[in-house]
Order: C-alpha cells, then sequence, then structure tokens
C-alpha cells in the first residue's frame, strides 16, 4: 500500500508539473488576431460612419477651395514683379541668367564684398558702404526682379542699398 501511495504522488507531481509547464509556455493561451494584437497606442483610430462624412445641413457643408472653384486662381507668389520702387527693378532673361548678371555686376562695383551667394535662393548677401543686406533675384514673368532685402526680410531702402540698386541697374537694365 505504502507503494501505491508513493506512486499516485509521484504520478500526481509529474502531472501537475507538465500543468504548469504547459500553463506557463503558453501553449493554451488563445491570442488576438489583427490589430487588437497590438499595444492600444498601436492600434488604427476607429471612427464611427456618420462622423467621416460632414452633416447635410448648410453650416456643416466644407468650403470649396481655391484650386477646386470654378474662378481662376490668384497668380502665385513671386510670378508678378512687385511695384516699381527704389528697393528693386526688373531685367529681362531668366532667373537664373539675371543671377550670373548680377553676380558679375556686383563684382564689378567698387566698395561691394559679397559674403556668400546662394543661387537657389537667388540671393548675395553683400556689404556694401557699411550696411549688410541681401540683394536679391526672383524670376517673375517679365523676366527676373532684382531687389535688396534687410536683415529683417523687408526691402532695404537705406542709403546704401539704395545706391547699389541704382548702379546695378544702370549695369544690366537697357
Amino acid at each position: 500500500m505504502r507503494q501505491s501511495v508513493s506512486a499516485i504522488r509521484v504520478l500526481s507531481f509529474a502531472i501537475l508539473a507538465t500543468a504548469t509547464l504547459v500553463g506557463t509556455t503558453g501553449c493554451f493561451k488563445r491570442g488576438a488576431k489583427g490589430d487588437y494584437a497590438l499595444a492600444p497606442e498601436m492600434r488604427p483610430l476607429e471612427v464611427p460612419p456618420d462622423l467621416n462624412v460632414p452633416g447635410g445641413s448648410a453650416t456643416a457643408q466644407v468650403p470649396a477651395l481655391a484650386s477646386q472653384s470654378a474662378k481662376p486662381a490668384p497668380a502665385a507668389a513671386g510670378t508678378q514683379a512687385p511695384a516699381a520702387n527704389a528697393a528693386g527693378f526688373t531685367v529681362q532673361g531668366t532667373k537664373d541668367e539675371a543671377f550670373g548678371k548680377v553676380g558679375t555686376a556686383l563684382d564689378a562695383i567698387a566698395g561691394v564684398k559679397i559674403a556668400s551667394k546662394a543661387q537657389l535662393l537667388g540671393s548675395y548677401d553683400v556689404a556694401y558702404e557699411g550696411s549688410d543686406f541681401l540683394v536679391r533675384v526672383v524670376g517673375v514673368e517679365a523676366g527676373a526682379y532684382i531687389s535688396a532685402v534687410d536683415p529683417r526680410g523687408l526691402p532695404a531702402t537705406g542709403a546704401a542699398p539704395t545706391k547699389l540698386l541704382a548702379e546695378l541697374k544702370a549695369k544690366l537694365a537697357p
């Protein structure tokens, strides 16, 4: 009898160990499928269908974009030359052609120091008669617009930028 009790204990211990091993390895776990298997913050947002589409009332209508309206859209910024002023002028040719001509003209003007130039931006960072400003070349419908811009991004209207633009205009404009 003693043998049968110890055999039952050994068998019980073996069954318990097997059940524990199977339970901890996940053999009986039922895994979530698809997006539910992801962490909650990684799951896609579920929006009820009635919240996807605006209602039928006039207050819930989405306004039409300017690009979708029947009226022609206004010209893109930078395609028309700004009004003539002391801070700029227009020359014939493309932006790249004008950029090269402006660089040559700046090199020929006494007292101009070009700190840097950026052809993609169409700008020369210059120092002239104690003032630092940008000489910008922008492509417009009529050719290329050349202007002086101060460090704040506003038209440079001081004495030095005005004088330099007048000299550039004399060298470049017909």
